[in-house]
Formats: C-alpha cells, structure tokens, sequence
C-alpha cells in the first residue's frame, strides 16, 4: 500500500508551507489529509481505481486530483513546487521533536543551519542560547530531541509494522507449500517498536516460498533471496526478512526468534541445569532431539507452562511459568466497548451514527462518545450548551438501537490549576468522565502531579487518559509521579487508560503492570477521531497483555450494567 508513501508527501508539504509562513488553512488541511491517509486501513491504491478517494472524510477533489497523480507517476507536482528551495535535510529537522517550522525557520535565518550535523556543531559551539526565544531549557529540549529522532529513525512504530505484517501473512497464507506462517521477533511480542519485520514460515520447498515472497505485492526492492531466507524493503519503506524452517523445527525457531534476548538466556541456562540444549531447531538432550515442532514442548521439556509471547522479556515471567502462576491475559474478544471516541462534533471525522454502526461491526455492546471540552480551541471543543444538545442527541438515537448503546461522555480538558473544563453539574449528566492534560506540559513534576491528582480526586472522573502525555516519535511525557498518580487512583476508584493511538501507546506496559499491582482498574480506548482508528484497539490490547492484565483488570471487558455500576461508584460517598 501506498499510504503510509502518500500521507509522508502531504506531511512534508504542510510542514514546508509554514516554514514559509504560508496560510494556515492551507497548512491545516495537508496535516489533516496525512493523518486521515497514514491511518487508513484500506488500501488507498484500490479506493484510487474505484474512485472513492473523496468519499474519505477530509479528502477534497483537489487532495484526490494529487493522490491520483502520485499514484500514476510516482510524483506529485504539488510536492515539488513546494519543495523548491528547501533541502530535504532542512525537512527532516522539522522531525525532531522541540523543533518545529517556525524555529527550523529562525535557525536557518540567523545561523544557516540547514541539516542535522550543522545543529550539533551549533550546540556544540553554544551558539544558540541567546537567539529569540531559545534558552537553556529550549536547548536542552532540542538535545533530547534528537535522541528521541535518531533513535525512532532505527525502530519502526507498531502501528506500521502491525499492519503490514498481517497484509503480508494474509497474502502469503494463500501459497500452498507454506505449512504454517508467524510474526516472530519484538512485534510478536507487541513491543511499541520494532526493528525490521521477522516472518517465521514451515515448508519443504523453501526456494519457492523465498520466491513467491519476494515477488509478492508491494514489494520495491529485493535485498536476499536464498533457499532459505529472503530479505525485501516494500512500499512502506520498510525491511522485511523471512526464513524458512522445517515443520519439525518451527515451534522452536518461532520460539527462538520470538523471545528477547534476555528470556531466552535464561530460558537456555535452566536448559544448561537439566542437562539441555535449546536453539532455532529444537530441544535436545545430548545428540536426542526431544521436542521442536510446538513451542509448547519447549517450555513443557523445561518444566514450565507456555509463555504468552508478550510477556518474554524476563520480567519474572519464567518464574510464574514454573510455579504455574502465569496470569490469564485480557483477549481482544474480552472489549466489549471502546471508551474514548470523538465525532464530528469536536475534532473527529464521523457522525454518531457512523460509530454506533462501525461498532456494532467491530461487536461492541456499547461505545464511549468523548468529545473535547471547550478550552482545547484547536479540537473544536464543545461549549456548555453543546455538550447539553450532544447528550440529547445520542439520547434520542438510542432509542433506535437493541443491544448496543452509545454512551455519553466528554474528554474534558484538566486546567493548569487542577480544575476541570465543565462544572460537575454538568459532568453528572454523562455516563463516563474521562480527564485528560492537553495544555502546561511544562510545569514542573509536582504542579503536574499535584493537578492530575486534583483531577483524579473529583467525584465525577472516571479515567484519566493517556496519563503521561507522551508522543513515541515526537516528545517524552511530561514531567509526572506515576507513583503517586497510580496511588490516587487506587485510593479513589478511578481508571488509567491504556491510549492505543500508536504513537501513544500511553499508559506503557510497565506503569500498566504497577496500575495492576496496586488495583487500578484499566481503559483500554483507542481514541479514535475517525472511523479507520479503531482497528488500534488491537495495540492496546497487546500492551494491556505485556502489562500482565487479566480481563477482569480492564473496565471494558465489563457488561453495560456493571461497567455503569462503576462509573457511579465513583461518584457515591463512601460508607
């Protein structure tokens, strides 16, 4: 698929425009095209030919005239006008987080940087401090973020890999000589980054297999082809390797190229104790294979329970297998509901109709409308009186539904002070609360904490979402005490959300296992602003696993009536 491609040239066109300090309509509407483009599902190649590309919300004539020719060609006029006097070097500056257009603009103007090594050679030489609005914490911003940039440059974000991986296994599964077909590696782990694409595959033939893979859709370059192992870069510019095993051998080579490199030491040295060996083809006892072809006889031969592949980092995990103590992980077919959704009334793309109806698809029992409150301006958020007619919107279409409900709801903004952005009168009239920071990122760890709490602490919020406020490939958290977050929320009965945007991904699989062991209930919540994003909740479902989260952990594995139940409880004086 040519999306992540497509939705990359309209990024950089927006970007480049407000480097140029050009219209901010203009600029607005390229961001919003490569968002909607980057997350769909469907292949934009094959709602090109059908000719639906404005049937896509945020998609005008204009955007499709550009797709088509992109498509056709493998360029974009568009791109190239905007482009010209600007390097590609200069736009991969407005990659690093801390440095958007208008200060890229500055640093060009007044010191000529127009590259990577030109901004570490000026803040190597201390020549920044003291250009219009860059100080010593501007600085030092700019210095984690090209931490931050150089190594997202090496992984791949789980919202791309994921995807891919299931595309391509979907195509290859049709071959006949592939017996049986695995993600290995850190995405079968559920990892929120992963390096190159692992694919395990059992099969006699393996020269035709390599073939029929490194011929297959969407491939751009080969890299390998053996009898054996093939390695291609495809569309999305991404590294794919396969490797063909023996039927014999697969559940121990899937075992082998699953595990992190830390599980599977340990995993060898109880081996080593018992008079074993373990590698990719099997389980031996001297020269005496003993098991290889499931990866559950690896794990049984060693005298323990299989390992769920999300928990393989040796976290205690081998300890639990042994003593038969491994928890029961939240599946994807627990959700009953995703509880954090917004509409076209704010910042998203579908009406309620369209949710309730993709939902019900999806076989949701019920499904959160959360739209923004009216401090985050740029979001659209809802007046008082709109949030008021939103409730008896969805009052009155449900009424049309048996066995589904739209649940009524806000994503109310918490305000520097603590304080939230509608009256609790108002509050009391939802079905669900959930709170969030959107604003302050700067306040130091204690006025942070001291104002989630206060949040945490009122009687109306029920989940507080994505709680520390980070961007995998664009910033850090903001500056918190998930300790004492987590304790609050024990202390009160509120839920921390799992956000499975996928450059969220927030809260992360460990505070997801400290939220556990000190009883926090979970959200798992896509935070969908159109319709195409709630596929994610399958991410969130694999951090809630590397977290070790049972079912009964996670609120949206609850009935309508029981999750209503703790939702009031919230709000009800203790006894």
């Amino acid at each position: 698929m040519k999306n992540q491609e497509i939705a990359a040239l309209f990024e950089k066109i927006a970007n480049v425009l407000e480097l140029k300090g050009e219209n901010t309509f203009r600029i607005n509407s390229y961001h919003k095209a490569a968002r909607v483009i980057g997350d769909l599902a469907e292949d934009i190649e094959i709602l090109a030919k059908a000719g639906k590309l404005t049937d896509i919300p945020g998609i005008g004539e204009g955007t499709a005239e550009k797709i088509i020719e992109y498509i056709n060609s493998g360029k974009m006029s568009k791109y190239d006008e905007v482009m010209q006097g600007v390097s590609e070097e200069t736009v991969a500056l407005m990659q690093i987080p801390g440095l958007g257009p208008k200060t890229v603009a500055l640093l060009n103007k007044e010191l000529g940087i127009v590259n990577l090594s030109d901004l570490e050679k000026a803040l190597h030489g201390d020549t920044l401090k003291g250009l219009f609005g860059i100080g010593d914490k501007k600085i030092e911003n700019i210095v984690k973020g090209i931490t931050l940039f150089k190594t997202s440059q090496q992984r791949i974000s789980i919202g791309m890999a994921y995807p891919v991986v299931k595309r391509i296994i979907e195509e290859l599964k049709h071959n006949p000589k592939i017996e049986d077909i695995q993600a290995a590696g850190s995405l079968r782990r559920m990892k929120e980054t992963v390096g190159d694409i692992d694919i395990l595959v059992s099969g006699a033939e393996g020269t035709e297999i390599v073939k029929s893979f490194v011929n297959m859709r969407g491939v751009t370059q080969i890299l390998a082809a053996g009898d054996t192992k093939g390695s291609v870069r495809i569309e999305e510019g991404v590294q794919v390797d396969l490797r063909v095993v023996r039927e014999d051998e697969f559940g121990a080579a899937l075992q082998y190229f699953t595990g992190s490199k830390e599980h599977n030491v340990h995993l060898r040295e109880i081996a080593r104790k018992k008079g074993l060996k373990v590698s990719e083809y099997g389980i031996f006892r001297g020269d005496k294979k003993v098991g290889g072809r499931l990866e559950e006889e690896i794990y049984a031969t060693l005298g323990m329970d299989w390992i769920s592949p999300e928990l393989r980092e040796n976290r205690g995990e081998i300890e639990a297998a042994q003593e038969g103590k491994l928890p029961k992980l939240v599946e994807l077919s627990d959700i009953k509901g995703d509880l954090h959704n917004h509409s076209n009334w704010s910042d998203g793309i579908p009406t309620f109709e369209e949710m309730a109806e993709h939902a019900i698809k999806m076989g949701y029992k019920y499904l959160v409308v959360s739209d923004h409150s009216k401090s985050l301006h740029i979001a659209n958020g809802l007046e008082d009186d709109e949030l008021l007619e939103e409730i008896e919107a969805i009052d009155k279409l449900n009424k049309k539904f048996k066995g589904f409900t739209l649940l009524k709801a806000t994503e109310v903004d918490i305000k520097s002070d603590g304080s939230l952005d509608f009256p609790d009168k108002l509050l009391k009239k939802l079905d669900i609360v959930v709170a969030s920071i959107h604003s302050g990122f700067k306040q130091g760890t204690e006025k942070i904490t001291e104002r989630m709490i206060a949040a945490i602490r009122n009687p109306q919020v029920n989940i507080i979402a994505h709680p520390t406020g980070r961007l995998i490939s664009k910033r850090e958290g903001y500056e918190i005490d998930m300790d004492k977050v987590i304790e609050a929320c024990a202390e009160t009965g509120t839920a921390l959300e799992i956000n499975c945007f996928y450059d969220r991904l927030d809260l992360n699989d460990i505070n997801c296992r400290k939220a556990k062991e000190a009883g926090v209930m979970i959200s798992i919540s896509t935070d969908a602003h159109h319709l195409d994003q709630m596929w994610m909740i399958e991410l969130g479902v694999g951090i809630a696993r590397r977290g070790w989260l049972e079912a009964k952990n996670v609120i949206n594995t609850f009935s309508l009536d029981k999750l209503k139940t703790f939702c009031r409880k919230k709000g009800m004086p203790s006894p």
